[in-house]
C-alpha cells in the first residue's frame, strides 16, 4: 500500500498542474463561445448599427468598473494590496465569473490573490464575504432608491402571471425556514460559521476604524452597480431605444437583482432573460429590448472575455495568484 501511494505522489507531482490551470480558462472561452455562437452573432450584427459614440462611452463605463472593483477590495482590508496587480488581477476575476457559476470565479481568484499577498485564509475570506455585503447593500440600496424616485417605471403586471406572488413568496419563506433548520440541527456548521462570523466582524471593525478604508469599502461599493448601470443606459441610447435612462438603470439593477442566486456562469443566459423583462416592463418594445441587450453584452461579456482569460492564465504562470 506504501509503495502504491508513493508511486501516485510521483506521478502527481509529474502533472504540470499550473499549465492545465493557465490553459483552462482559455478552453472553458472557447466552450462557452461555442454554446453561445448564435447570441454572438446577433449582438454583433446589433453592434454594427448602433452610434458608435455611445458605444465607445459604454466601454469605458465597463473599463471603470474594474477600477471599482479593485477599490472597493482594498476598501475590505485594512492591509495594504499591490495597486497595479490588485486591478489587473479584477480585469482577471471578471473573466473567470463568467465561466464558473454564481460569481465562484471572481471569488476564487481574489481570495487566492489575498492570501499570495499574506493574508491569512480566515481574514482574506472575511474580507471577500465584507466585500459581497458592501456590493448587495449598495445595490439593493440603489434599486430602493430610485424605485421611490420613480415608483411606476416599472409595469410588472402584465409580465407576471396572476397570483404568481403568492407561490413566489412561498418559495422564499420555505427556503429561509430550511437555512435556519439547518443551522439549528448541524453543530458543526453552526460552531464554523460563528467562528467565521466573528473574524468577519472583527475585519470589518478594522476597516471602519480607518476612514479611508471605509470610503473607498462603500464608495466603491455604490460605484460598481452605478457604472454597470450606466453602460446598459449608454448601449440603450445607442441604439435608440425609446425609454428614460434612469428607467433603464432602474430596470438594470431590478434585473441584476432578480437573478443573484440564478447558479448560471456568469448569470449567462438568465441575466439576459431578466434585462429584456426589465427593459419590457420599463416600456420598451421586445425587438429594441433584446437588441439593447445583445449588445450590452457583447461590450461587458463577450469582448473582455478572451483577454481576461489571457490575463488570467498570465496570472497564474507568474504566480501572482
Amino acid at each position: 500500500m506504501t509503495a502504491v501511494r508513493l508511486s501516485l505522489g510521483r506521478l502527481l507531482r509529474r502533472v504540470p498542474l499550473r499549465r492545465i490551470l493557465v490553459l483552462l480558462p482559455l478552453v472553458l472561452v472557447v466552450v462557452v463561445a461555442v454554446r453561445h455562437r448564435d447570441v454572438l452573432a446577433e449582438g454583433i450584427g446589433h453592434l454594427a448599427t448602433a452610434k458608435w459614440p455611445w458605444l465607445l462611452a459604454a466601454a469605458c463605463a465597463t473599463c471603470l468598473t474594474w477600477v471599482a472593483a479593485a477599490v472597493t477590495r482594498q476598501g475590505a482590508v485594512v492591509d495594504r494590496l499591490p495597486k497595479l496587480r490588485l486591478l489587473v488581477t479584477q480585469f482577471a476575476a471578471g473573466s473567470a465569473n463568467h465561466l464558473l457559476p454564481t460569481g465562484l470565479g471572481a471569488s476564487a481568484v481574489n481570495l487566492r490573490f489575498m492570501t499570495v499577498c499574506g493574508l491569512p485564509l480566515a481574514r482574506s475570506s472575511a474580507a471577500l464575504a465584507l466585500y459581497l455585503l458592501a456590493e448587495s447593500v449598495a445595490r439593493v440600496g440603489l434599486l430602493a432608491a430610485l424605485l421611490i424616485a420613480f415608483p411606476h417605471a416599472l409595469r410588472l403586471g402584465p409580465l407576471l402571471p396572476e397570483g404568481a406572488w403568492g407561490p413566489l413568496l412561498l418559495i422564499i419563506g420555505a427556503a429561509a425556514v430550511l437555512v435556519v433548520a439547518v443551522f439549528a440541527l448541524v453543530r458543526r456548521l453552526r460552531a464554523a460559521v460563528a467562528s467565521f462570523l466573528r473574524t468577519a466582524l472583527g475585519e470589518a471593525r478594522s476597516v471602519h476604524a480607518r476612514p479611508s478604508r471605509a470610503l473607498a469599502l462603500w464608495g466603491g461599493s455604490l460605484a460598481f452597480p452605478t457604472l454597470q448601470a450606466a453602460g446598459l443606459v449608454l448601449v440603450g441610447l445607442a441604439l435608440g431605444l425609446d425609454v428614460p435612462p434612469a428607467h433603464m438603470a432602474l430596470a438594470y439593477l431590478a434585473a441584476t437583482v432578480a437573478v443573484a442566486l440564478v447558479p448560471t456562469p456568469g448569470g449567462v443566459g438568465s441575466v439576459e432573460a431578466a434585462l429584456v423583462v426589465a427593459l419590457v416592463a420599463a416600456g420598451a418594445p421586445v425587438a429594441v429590448a433584446t437588441a439593447v441587450v445583445l449588445a450590452y453584452r457583447i461590450i461587458t461579456v463577450w469582448l473582455p472575455l478572451l483577454p481576461g482569460a489571457l490575463t488570467l492564465g498570465a496570472l497564474v504562470r507568474w504566480k501572482v495568484i
